[in-house]
């Protein structure tokens, strides 16, 4: 009889506690999610060192891999040798169009004095005192003349025409040249990868001394500071879920001692069967009822990650409180959870490289 007491005391106990806790959902199909950073080459190449292996924590913009700078070291040598050679081409042309003028002014010089040569004969002609045959001789040269100085300006205004408007600096291949420079620069950059964001280095597969093809997938960063809870909800139980509903995770790896604290971010679009590789058939004629879950993303506290660390893929326990139904039902536009990768675009040492070169080919030094 005590015990039976006991007993229905506590099922009394458990009954009240039940009646009077605020409405939950709970699932144990959950996992810890996170942005996996492909770290791929860029540009193909010999492996030469592997700076970081897997589960070592890099920072971003670390150096993970280095490949042979050989080829692409010659490359940015030949552009900036072009370069230089384009920015003396430049000079030579500035420099052909003050010829030009030069020679217009010879011809402008000549034509006057031809000019005036005939102007005299032809006053001496009237009386007398030279022959008609020097008088065309005369006019004959004002008109070679004045061709010369046509000539002239047509060489000038070709010469013109490939440095007029521009300097040095704006001439259209001086800035093909910068822009081969840029990408051999480029190119060169890629010879040293670096880590995309801070996180935890997994799945390298890259080996030293292997030679690498551009796009072959070498290691992954995962950011541990940013990681989330994929809790599978059956479809029963998204009638009161809703977007910002606190949510309370126990995570397998520490057992009911440590709860986490977090969030709901979204519902997922669709069913889990209905984003698989091989959609189930529902219109055949053997269809079978089953109830589907849908993915419900649970966003974590960062403070409790950074004092207690999850891995990508772990078991969880999630429940939702969803006493408070009226928060929406579709999470709003948000940035994306996976950062910015970073460019790289051989870095500003490039652009002073680039002033470097022109100005020692203009003649200025350093």
């Amino acid at each position: 009889m005590i015990l039976g007491g006991v007993v229905l005391l506590g099922l009394i106990i458990y009954g009240l506690m039940q009646w009077f806790a605020p409405p939950s959902e709970e699932t144990d199909d959950a996992y810890v999610g996170g942005n996996v950073v492909a770290v791929t080459a860029r540009d193909g190449g010999t492996v030469l060192a592997i700076h970081a292996d897997n589960t070592q924590a890099v920072k971003r913009g670390a150096a993970l891999i280095d490949l042979d700078p050989a080829t692409t070291d010659v490359q940015l040598a030949a552009a900036e040798a072009a370069l230089g050679q384009a920015v003396r081409e430049v000079r030579s042309s500035t420099a052909s169009v003050d010829e030009a003028g030069a020679e217009i002014a010879q011809a402008r010089a000549d034509l006057a004095k031809a000019q005036n040569d005939l102007s005299r004969r032809q006053g001496a002609a009237k009386d007398g005192a030279v022959s008609g045959e020097e008088v065309s001789h005369a006019s004959d040269a004002v008109v070679t003349a004045r061709a010369a100085l046509n000539l002239a300006e047509a060489k000038r205004a070709e010469k013109a025409s490939a440095v007029e408007g521009t300097d040095v600096y704006s001439n259209p291949r001086v800035l093909a040249a910068i822009a081969q420079v840029r990408q051999a620069a480029i190119n060169s950059s890629h010879m040293r990868i670096v880590a995309p964001m801070d996180g935890v280095v997994a799945q390298r597969t890259v080996q030293l001394g292997q030679k690498v093809a551009a796009g072959t997938p070498l290691m992954a960063v995962v950011p541990l500071d940013s990681l989330w809870v994929d809790a599978n909800f059956r479809e029963t139980q998204l009638k009161d879920l809703r977007v910002g509903q606190p949510a309370k995770i126990v995570a397998d790896v520490y057992g009911g001692k440590i709860t986490f604290h977090g969030h709901v971010l979204g519902l997922g679009a669709g069913s889990g069967s209905a984003f698989s590789l091989l959609p189930a058939q529902n219109a055949s004629g053997n269809w079978i009822k089953i109830v589907q879950r849908v993915p419900v993303r649970i966003a974590l506290d960062p403070k409790e990650l950074r004092d207690h660390p999850l891995r990508v893929g772990l078991s969880a326990t999630v429940e939702v409180d969803t006493s408070d139904t009226s928060k929406p039902l579709v999470a709003t536009a948000t940035p994306p959870a996976g950062g910015v990768q970073q460019s790289l675009d051989g870095g500003v040492q490039i652009e002073g490289r680039i002033r470097q070169i022109i100005n020692q080919n203009l003649g200025r030094g350093r």
